[in-house]
C-alpha cells in the first residue's frame, strides 16, 4: 500500500483525471496525500520583464484558485490533502518533492491530444518522471470523473 502520494494538479482535464485516479485508489486516513501545483517560469523567460511579472502574477492567481478547487474535490471524497504551490520546471519540482517527502506514488495526468511531434520534441512530463523519480508513477488518461 502506498503511504505517501503526490498528485500533480493544474486544473486541466488531464490533471483532474489524476485527482480522480487518486480518489479511486481510496487512500485511507493513514496515507499522506500531497496536492502539487507548479508554475513553470521558463515559459515567461522570453518575454520582457514587465510582461513576465504581470503574466506570472496572473498565472499564480489562476493556479492558486485551481489548487483550492482540487483540494475541495479531494476533501469531498474524504481525502485530507496537503497543498504545495511551487515554481520551476515541473519534472524537477516533482522530483525534488518526491525526495524531500519520501513519496512512493506520483499521479500525473496525460493528454493524448498533444501532437506526437510535440511530445517527441519536448518530452512528456510522465515519460521524464518515470526516468527521474525513484517511485511508482501512475499516469491518468481518462478525464471523466469516477
Amino acid at each position: 500500500m502506498y503511504r505517501k502520494i503526490l498528485v500533480a494538479y493544474n486544473g486541466t482535464p488531464e490533471s483532474r483525471s489524476a485527482l480522480y485516479s487518486c480518489i479511486q485508489l481510496a487512500p485511507g486516513a493513514d496515507v499522506e496525500v500531497h496536492l502539487l501545483g507548479v508554475i513553470n517560469l521558463a515559459t515567461y523567460l522570453m518575454a520582457g520583464e514587465f510582461v513576465a511579472e504581470s503574466a506570472i502574477r496572473a498565472e499564480k492567481t489562476l493556479l492558486e484558485q485551481e489548487l483550492i478547487k482540487g483540494h475541495k474535490l479531494l476533501s469531498d471524497a474524504g481525502i485530507k490533502a496537503i497543498d504545495h504551490f511551487e515554481s520551476g520546471e515541473p519534472v524537477n519540482v516533482i522530483s525534488d518533492l518526491v525526495s524531500k517527502l519520501a513519496i512512493d506514488l506520483v499521479i500525473v495526468g496525460h493528454s493524448r491530444k498533444k501532437p506526437m511531434a510535440t511530445r517527441w520534441w519536448r518530452g512528456s512530463v510522465d515519460t521524464l518522471l518515470v526516468e527521474k523519480v525513484p517511485c511508482s508513477v501512475l499516469v491518468a488518461t481518462d478525464p471523466c470523473p469516477p
